[in-house]
C-alpha cells in the first residue's frame, strides 16, 4: 500500500503504538521513520496535517501545544475567562543565542520607532554593564501591537547565574519563545529555562535562530530540542510545539528553514495562534503579584507584575500581603502600562495586563497587591538555592579612603541588604566579625556583577575567594556539581580534556559541531573545579574555546582539587615601583604592575613561575655610585598583565583578597592568615 505522510515537526504521533499498552506514547521523528515511511518529508502546511492511505485522505487541524493542555485548567476554573486582545510572553534562551537581537527586530517591524530615529543595537540592553559585557543581566519589559493584539514581551538573561531573574519572570506570562541557535542546538541554560517553563505549564514556541549561519543544521536542532522535551517529562501536548525558523539580525522568519518570509510575520502569527491570552477573573477581588522592582529618583519604588484578577485604579486603596496574617494598607499614587518602548501613565488597568505601580514605598518582590476588603495573597515566588559564597569586608589596606566614597562597614551592610530587595537568588548574612559579610549567589558571575555595580557607585571594600556551599545529608558531605559544555577546535581538544580531567570532571558527551571543525564536550564537574577554569581553558585553547556551565545537582565530595599551580609575587615594602626593580623581578614571573605604580607591603604584584609565594622589592632604586665608570644599560620591560575584576576573583586563593575601589582593583595577601602563620 502506498503511504505518504505530511506533518509538522513534532506534532506527528506514531499510529503504530498501542495507547492501552503505553500510557505515555513515545514520539517518532522524521529521521527515525525511514523504515516506516516510503516518501520523503513534504512541505509543512500551517493549517492542516494530512495523512494519505491509498486513495483516502484524512485531514485534521494542527493544534499548538496549549490547545489541549489548557482544557483541564479551564474546567477547574470555569469562572475564569481568557482575554483575546493580549499576549504575555517571555523570550528565553541560552546566552548568545540571539534573544535581544530578535526583540530588536520585533520592535522595529512593529513600528515602535520613527523611520528616521536612530536606534542602538540591542536596544533592550540599556544598562552600561550589559553593553560592555554584551550580555543581558536584568529582565526588561516592552510591548508591541500586532493586528489589534497587544503583545507584552519580557527579555530575560541567558546566563545561568541570573536564572533567578528568569524563574520569577515566568510568573508574569502564559507562554515563552524558546530561542535556540541553529548550530549549537539546546545548551545547558536552554535546559534550565525549558524545565521551568514546562513546570509552569506554559505554551512554548521554539524559534531556531541564526538560520542564516553557513553551518546551520536545523533538522538536528529540532530533533535535539524534541528529545529535550521528552527528557524533561513534557506532556504530549507540550511536545507538540510550533517551530519557527528565523534570522533575528535580518528580521526574517518562516515555517521552514528554506523558505523565510521577508519579515517576522510568521513569528507574530505563531504567537497569536499558539500562545493563549491570560486567564483572568475580571469581576473577582484584586490580585497582583509584585514580580520585579524598579527604582526612580522621583517616583520611588515601582512594583511590576501582571494583574491576575479585578481592576486596578489610580488612587485606589489596596492591601499589600506577604501571607494571610501579614498585611498592611497602601494607596496607588501612579499607574503605568508598557506601550511600545516606554511606560505610559494610565488611570485604569484590567486583569491580564502587565503594569507598573507607584506609591508603595516598602513593597518587596513576591508580595501581593490585593483588594482592601476581600483580597488574598497569591503564592510566593520560589527560586533555587545559591551554590557559591564570598566574604565581603571593609578595606584594610594602607590605601583605604583614597578613592572610595563609602568605606565603612555600615555603608557596606546597608548596600548589601538593599540588594536583597530586588535580587531574590542572592543571600546575605553576617560574618565572623562585625565588618565581614557573607554573600551567596548562583555563581561567581552573579556576585561579580554586584561587586562591579558597587564599585561604580563609589564603594570601597575587599572580597575573598569564592567558595562552594556544601551540604551534609545523613553524615555525608555533598557538594554542588555543574554541567559544563566546552566548544573547542579539534587541535586544542587534548589540552582542554586534560585540564577538565585534572579538575575531577567526568565526560558525558562529545560531538562535532557543524562544518567549522569544532567539538562540543559535555562534562559533569564539581563547582570547585570551575573556579579559575575559564582563564585556564582560554590559555590552553589559545583563546578559542567557549565555556558554558549550569548547576546540575548535589553529589558526593569529589576529593582535593588543585586549581592553581603557581604562587604569587608579593611586594615586601611600601613605595613606588621602579623600572630597575621590575626588570629584575620579571625574571621571577609575570608582573601585574609597571614602573611608577604605588604599592604597599603585602600587595600581589605578579605571578610566580613556580609553586609558592615569593616576596620581592619592586621599589628598589639603582645606586648612584660609580655612575661615570659604568655604562647605562637599556632596560626592556615586558607588558604587565591586565587582569579584570573577574580574572582577579578567579586567580586568588584562600589566603588572598581582592581590594575593590572605584578606580583600582588590586590583590593582596590576607593579613589574618599571615598573623596565624606567625602565631604557630
Amino acid at each position: 500500500m502506498e503511504m505518504a505522510i505530511t506533518f509538522h515537526n513534532s506534532s506527528f504521533k506514531s499510529p503504530f503504538i498501542n495507547p492501552s499498552s503505553n500510557p505515555k506514547p513515545k514520539f517518532l521523528f522524521p529521521t527515525q521513520l525511514s523504515g516506516l515511511i516510503s516518501s520523503p518529508l513534504s512541505s509543512f502546511n500551517s493549517k492542516t496535517t494530512c495523512l494519505k492511505f491509498g486513495s483516502r485522505t484524512f485531514t485534521k487541524p494542527v493544534k499548538c501545544s496549549i490547545s489541549q493542555a489548557a482544557q483541564p485548567a479551564i474546567e477547574k476554573r470555569s469562572q475564569l475567562k481568557r482575554r483575546s486582545d493580549i499576549r504575555n510572553i517571555a523570550i528565553v534562551a541560552h546566552v548568545d543565542h540571539g534573544k535581544t537581537t530578535l526583540v530588536d527586530a520585533m520592535l522595529k517591524q512593529s513600528k515602535v520607532f520613527r523611520d528616521n530615529q536612530f536606534v542602538q543595537e540591542r536596544v533592550m540592553d540599556s544598562n552600561d554593564l550589559e553593553r560592555e559585557r554584551g550580555i543581558t543581566i536584568l529582565s526588561k519589559n516592552t510591548s508591541i501591537t500586532y493586528k489589534d493584539t497587544k503583545i507584552n514581551i519580557i527579555d530575560t538573561p541567558g546566563h545561568s547565574d541570573f536564572g533567578g531573574e528568569v524563574e520569577r519572570i515566568l510568573n508574569m506570562v502564559e507562554g515563552v519563545l524558546l530561542v535556540v541557535d541553529s548550530v549549537e542546538g539546546p545548551m545547558p541554560q536552554t535546559r534550565f529555562v525549558l524545565k521551568k517553563a514546562l513546570e509552569f505549564g506554559h505554551a512554548i514556541v521554539v524559534v531556531v535562530n541564526k538560520i542564516d549561519r553557513p553551518s546551520a543544521r536545523p533538522d538536528f536542532v529540532i530533533n535535539s530540542t524534541f528529545e529535550l522535551f521528552i527528557e524533561l517529562n513534557a506532556s504530549d501536548e507540550q511536545c507538540d510545539f510550533q517551530a519557527i525558523y528565523a534570522s533575528g539580525i535580518k528580521g526574517k522568519a518562516g515555517l521552514s528553514a528554506d523558505n523565510l518570509a521577508e519579515d517576522l510575520g510568521p513569528l507574530f502569527e505563531s504567537i497569536i495562534r499558539c500562545i493563549p491570552g491570560p486567564h483572568i477573573d475580571k469581576d473577582g477581588a484584586l490580585q497582583m503579584l509584585a514580580t520585579n522592582i524598579e527604582y526612580d529618583e522621583h517616583k520611588g519604588r515601582i512594583a511590576i507584575g501582571r494583574l491576575h484578577a479585578g481592576v486596578l485604579l489610580k488612587g485606589m486603596e489596596v492591601r499589600v500581603c506577604t501571607s494571610e496574617d501579614s498585611c498592611r494598607y497602601a494607596r496607588i499614587s501612579e499607574l503605568f502600562v508598557y506601550e511600545k518602548f516606554s511606560k505610559t501613565p494610565v488611570e485604569r488597568v484590567e486583569a491580564g495586563d502587565i503594569c507598573a505601580v507607584c506609591g508603595i514605598e516598602d513593597i518587596q518582590i513576591g508580595e501581593t497587591i490585593a483588594d482592601k476588603a476581600f483580597g488574598k495573597p497569591l503564592p510566593a515566588i520560589k527560586v533555587e538555592e545559591p551554590t557559591v559564597k564570598m566574604a565581603f569586608s571593609i578595606n584594610t589596606s594602607p590605601f583605604v579612603g583614597r578613592e572610595g566614597k563609602y568605606v565603612t562597614s555600615r555603608n557596606l551592610r546597608d548596600r548589601l541588604y538593599c540588594e536583597l530587595e530586588r535580587n531574590l537568588a542572592m543571600r546575605v548574612e553576617d560574618g565572623e566579625t562585625a565588618d565581614t559579610f557573607i554573600v551567596s549567589g548562583r555563581g561567581t558571575l552573579h556576585i561579580t556583577i554586584l561587586i562591579e555595580n558597587m564599585r561604580r557607585e563609589g564603594y570601597e571594600f575587599m572580597v575573598g575567594p569564592p567558595k562552594v556551599i556544601n551540604k551534609k545529608v545523613a553524615d555525608k558531605l555533598l557538594e554542588p556539581y555543574e554541567i559544563a559544555t566546552v566548544e573547542v577546535p579539534e587541535e586544542h581538544m587534548g589540552a582542554v580534556v586534560e585540564l577538565l580531567g585534572r579538575r575531577r570532571g567526568q565526560m558525558i558527551d562529545m560531538q562535532g559541531v557543524g562544518a567549522e571543525g569544532t567539538t562540543l564536550l559535555k562534562y559533569k564537574i564539581p563547582t570547585r573545579g570551575l573556579l579559575g577554569l575559564r582563564n585556564a581553558i582560554l590559555t590552553a585553547s589559545r583563546g578559542t574555546a567557549i565555556l558554558n556551565t549550569i548547576f546540575d545537582s548535589y553529589g558526593p565530595w569529589a576529593g582535593d582539587i588543585v586549581t592553581r599551580d603557581q604562587g604569587s609575587l608579593v611586594a615586601f615594602e611600601d613605595g613606588s615601583s621602579t623600572s630597575y626593580a621590575i626588570a629584575s623581578s620579571q625574571e621571577r614571573g609575570q608582573m601585574f604592575i609597571g614602573p611608577g605604580t604605588e604599592v604597599y607591603k603585602g600587595q600581589i604584584v605578579g605571578i610566580h613561575q613556580r609553586p609558592g609565594d615569593l616576596s620581592l622589592n619592586v621599589c628598589k632604586k639603582k645606586a648612584a655610585t660609580n655612575v661615570r665608570s659604568n655604562k647605562e644599560q637599556t632596560v626592556v620591560l615586558d607588558t604587565p598583565l591586565d587582569y579584570s575584576l573577574d580574572d582577579c576573583i578567579e586567580y586568588i586563593q584562600e589566603d588572598e583578597l581582592v581590594e575593590v575601589t572605584p578606580s583600582s582593583i588590586r590583590m593582596c595577601k590576607n593579613p589574618k592568615f599571615a598573623a596565624a602563620k606567625k602565631s604557630r
